[in-house]
């Protein structure tokens, strides 16, 4: 790592993304230049050349740091891993696939760090998504019903970039996909969450690792079990040391 210790920590969770990672990880290390930073690869036992193709970037981006997991944990428990060894206090995620554009990285973290103390998250959101038009009726469904049962006012709570305070982070309860409801789980903690509009891209190698039936059966247990966690919230408002 370099001396000065990184104030923002980009947490990439990747998966059989060889052909992806090398040029993304250059991608986020030019969109992030001049500022104290690090870039955070977590490798969820991938089965191809990705771990390798990363760390033989080391050299050529001092920044970068390599996690592997020794089992395929999925991409919640990825983005956790990496947010469990970041050292910035604002942390970046983002998908590894490249469809999502480092280059709105930066400015979701001048709107976190711009906002009040309780501003946890800026969240993007998708605009001109370069998905099939199948995923994107199944995306905008889900996105519907999430956010009136669960007033996140969050439109896409599905698109991996987010910058948010690594501390209030670690105040939410872990489960697998918690990734598709930070906006909800923030507001339940007493925090507030913005959101603002990023560029979305072709996936130009690899392929995706959902399928919509797949997305909705485990979305549908995760939407009751947040219901669930809202309606056992008690907030203390502030607290005074006395």
């Amino acid at each position: 790592m370099p001396a000065a210790a990184p104030e923002i920590s980009v947490v990439v969770p990747v998966f059989d993304e060889e052909g992806a990672a090398p040029d993304l990880a250059r991608e986020i290390a030019a969109a992030f230049k001049g500022r104290k930073f690090e870039i955070v690869f977590v490798d969820d036992a991938s089965r191809d050349g990705t771990r390798a193709a990363l760390t033989a970037l080391k050299r050529e981006i001092p920044q970068l740091r390599v996690l592997g997991h020794r089992n395929n944990a999925g991409q919640s428990r990825a983005i956790r891993t990496g947010i469990l060894g970041a050292k910035g206090a604002v942390v970046v995620t983002l998908d590894g696939d490249g469809q999502n554009d480092p280059a709105d990285g930066p400015k979701l973290v001048d709107a976190l760090l711009a906002g009040p103390p309780d501003l946890a998250l800026v969240g993007g959101e998708r605009v001109k998504r370069q998905d099939s038009q199948a995923k994107k009726v199944a995306s905008r469904i889900g996105n519907g019903v999430r956010k009136r049962l669960l007033k996140d006012t969050a439109n896409d709570t599905g698109c991996g970039l987010k910058a948010f305070r690594r501390e209030a982070f670690l105040r939410l309860p872990y489960f697998d996909h918690i990734h598709r409801y930070l906006p909800a789980l923030m507001v339940r903690e007493g925090y507030r969450t913005a959101f603002l509009p990023v560029n979305h891209r072709h996936r130009t190698t690899g392929r995706s690792k959902y399928t919509n039936l797949g997305r909705l059966w485990v979305s549908l247990s995760d939407l009751f079990g947040v219901i669930w966690l809202q309606s056992r919230a008690r907030n203390p408002g502030e607290v005074d040391e006395l």
